[in-house]
């Protein structure tokens, strides 16, 4: 009836509509996992000792130890595993993201100077950096005098 409503909102720079992702069933019984969740969190440990991201750990446990769901089973997020181990990074995973694609944008404008789409793409980036840095702040995730510098990003990710 209302499926002119479906789909309405865009994403903020490209013309695309936001889709809806698969959800996880409610109540999954994971009988196939043979871990325990002091294991698991063992598992953990070792991989972060390894440079991986928290991200990288959750599809290297579930591609190569077939753990599907690591809050289920070890009753916590594999952050709040790292942060109680003192093992979790100093900047966050997402930041350090955007940072390293503003980098590579900034070499490839070096090679380039004329592609304007790069340099429209580079003040983008540089704007979610400055967005999302603005967020950990005041959420206390960075440093109040925390601020994003081209130059300084280079040795912070390198």
């Amino acid at each position: 009836m209302f499926t002119y409503l479906k789909n309405k909102m865009a994403r903020m720079y490209s013309r695309s509509k936001g889709k809806h992702g698969s959800k996880r069933p409610l109540n999954p019984s994971f009988s196939w996992v043979k871990y325990t969740p002091k294991e698991i969190e063992q598992l953990i440990i070792k991989l972060a000792k390894t440079e991986k991201t928290p991200a990288q750990i959750g599809l290297i446990l579930r591609d190569s130890y077939g753990i599907p769901d690591i809050k289920k089973l070890a009753g916590k997020k594999v952050k709040k595993i790292l942060e109680e181990n003192k093992l979790k990074a100093k900047i966050p995973e997402e930041l350090t993201a955007l940072i390293k694609g503003g980098i590579n944008l900034s070499k490839h404008l070096e090679k380039n100077k004329h592609d304007q789409v790069a340099k429209r793409g580079i003040i983008l980036t540089e704007s979610k950096i400055r967005r999302l840095a603005k967020y950990y702040k005041r959420n206390n995730m960075l440093p109040k005098d925390w601020a994003y510098n081209r130059e300084q990003a280079k040795l912070l990710v390198a």
